[in-house]
């Protein structure tokens, strides 16, 4: 696999790629220039499945549940401008 080494400014093959997984859940490679010796990273396509949850209705967002609709006041605006002038 090939990756964009900065410091030769070309596209090099990776010499002792290793395969990682990100924070979220992406894959990389990561590995040095064989040329100048750089560490080169490459994003690997595609991301791992994270785990599912079983029980939606125990899941909570800010106090309500899952698909539940936030109840709101009658006749009260959902959002409102307000200019002030000098």
């Amino acid at each position: 696999m090939k990756a964009y080494c900065v410091k030769c400014k070309a596209q090099r093959p990776i010499a002792d790629a290793v395969e990682q997984s990100l924070k979220n859940g992406r894959k990389a490679l990561k590995g040095k220039c064989p040329t100048c010796g750089t560490s080169i990273f490459k994003m690997l396509p595609g991301k791992t499945a994270p785990a599912a949850k079983t029980d939606n209705a125990a899941r909570t967002d800010f106090g309500v549940s899952f698909g539940e609709t936030i109840p709101r006041a009658p006749g009260k605006p959902t959002f409102r401008l307000t200019f002030f002038h000098s």
